[in-house]
């Protein structure tokens, strides 16, 4: 990743996205050459000076302090998501290779694994930072059967499987949506996580094979991903819309848990148990052919 490239880029986009009168400023006639605030009105907000800025923009965040980076934050108007991205490039940007922020590497602990597992009325899984199913729960599999067929590669991958496989299309109902979610989740990651080699190698990908992925990328937006809701179209059971809770596994950083659930007494909680049925039959069959 080029971190520089990239803070030049995002701090751009978000400039665009912010009108004078959304920023409070005078709203003076005649044309406008750039989209949104211009590179001083930003140092005017921001309350630094011109040249300042524009280095900032350039991609020299390396020696920026907290105040100023939420100076600028407060300026372009930025959300939890973006602000934290900005902190994610300054880290970036600044840190050697030898100080880099660690990663989970290893196999999954065996007490998170039990949770997993524990997990029998929720489909659940465990995911990376690039959006690597690392572990998923009986239910969990069940969900995401299109992603778990012989002829799948593995690990299981949200993003490859939402740009290469084009099943994804009837499989998410609101595709544009979902996809736009997983770009922002993969920026995010690529902010916190600029030298992960993995994770450069799958967007190298995406972008060569995939327009809508090199479209969505370009737009340099990120989010955070705790909790909502996400619709599937299953195979075997149809539509369910679901709640989800996404949480970050503390002993084992970059690892998310996320677990789908569905108010009791609603058609998505009957759906949920259509589709625990469904996995118990595919299950017996499975055991049958052995």
């Amino acid at each position: 990743m080029d971190t520089k490239s990239d803070i030049r880029a995002f701090l751009a986009s978000r400039r665009a996205k912010i009108t004078p009168q959304q920023a409070g400023l005078p709203a003076y006639g005649g044309n406008r050459r750039v989209p949104g605030l211009r590179r001083e009105e930003v140092a005017l907000l921001a309350g630094v000076s011109i040249d300042y800025y524009v280095r900032l923009e350039r991609g020299h965040l390396a020696g920026a302090s907290q105040e100023v980076l939420d100076a600028v934050s407060n300026a372009l108007q930025l959300d939890d998501a973006e602000r934290a991205h900005l902190h994610d490039l300054a880290r970036a940007v600044a840190k050697r290779p030898a100080t880099r922020t660690r990663r989970a590497r290893g196999p999954l602990r065996d007490s998170t694994l039990r949770v997993l597992h524990s997990m029998t009325d929720s489909p659940a899984f465990i995911r990376n930072g690039r959006l690597d199913l690392l572990a998923v729960n009986r239910l969990g599999r069940a969900l995401y059967a299109p992603l778990f067929t012989d002829d799948a590669p593995r690990p299981a991958n949200i993003a490859r499987f939402q740009f290469l496989n084009p099943t994804s299309r009837d499989f998410f109902p609101d595709w544009d949506t979902s996809v736009n979610t997983t770009v922002s989740l993969l920026r995010t990651e690529a902010g916190r996580a600029p030298h992960d080699n993995d994770l450069t190698g799958l967007i190298g990908e995406l972008v060569t094979r995939s327009e809508e992925f090199r479209t969505a990328w370009a737009k340099h937006n990120v989010r955070l991903h705790h909790t909502g809701s996400k619709s599937f179209r299953h195979p075997a059971v149809g539509e369910l819309t679901l709640d989800f809770d996404a949480m970050e596994l503390p002993a084992q950083p970059g690892l998310t848990l996320t677990a789908y659930s569905a108010q009791p007494h609603t058609p998505a909680h009957d759906a949920l148990q259509l589709l625990a049925a469904w996995a118990a039959t595919e299950d017996a069959a499975a055991t049958t052919d052995r």
